[in-house]
């Protein structure tokens, strides 16, 4: 064996070890009292934090205002001149110069309202497998049968199409 691989090196460890009752005591006070001071410097830290980030967001609101600005006028305009931006419909983005537009529909979601009203009339007409165990409306089958469940009052299923502006973004290259 290499007097390398025999020999071990560790750090050393400083603790002090109480040695009697009163010192265990005194050492879990010294522990509680510490645990306290940390939860203080805690709280002061999160309160100068919340005033930092007030800061911040208040000098970024004005950019998030001229955001929403710009974005809404962006969609009006698309929104207008939807068909030849997208081909007729053909595809569901528009690339421009500066950045992408695209609509995206989300997944369809069921709202019901009056849930016992609603599970009533599913128990009467026989629509046992929109009806879950614990007695709520199954709005996955519902989902996936939205024609069954369209006439009940107190059923809608809903859809809705996101608008999304994209800037391009470009890196600064590191040259070596």
């Amino acid at each position: 064996m290499s007097r390398a691989a025999a020999r071990l090196k560790t750090d050393a460890v400083v603790v002090q070890v109480p040695q009697t009752k009163d010192d265990v005591i005194a050492a879990i006070a010294e522990i509680g009292r510490r645990q306290r001071e940390r939860n203080r410097i805690e709280a002061a830290m999160n309160d100068e934090l919340a005033l930092v980030r007030e800061t911040w967001e208040r000098k970024a609101a004005p950019h998030q205002d001229a955001i929403r600005a710009l974005t809404t006028g962006v969609h009006l305009w698309c929104e207008a001149h939807r068909a030849a931006l997208t081909q007729e419909g053909k595809v569901k983005y528009a690339r421009l110069a500066s950045g992408d537009v695209k609509w995206r529909m989300t997944p369809p979601k069921v709202t019901i309202r009056a849930v016992e009203n609603v599970l009533e009339y599913l128990k009467q007409q026989g629509l046992g497998r929109f009806i879950r165990i614990k007695e709520e409306p199954n709005k996955e089958a519902m989902l996936a049968e939205p024609e069954a469940v369209a006439h009940i009052k107190g059923v809608s299923i809903s859809q809705k199409e996101e608008f999304i502006v994209q800037p391009f973004e470009t890196e600064l290259e590191e040259i070596a």
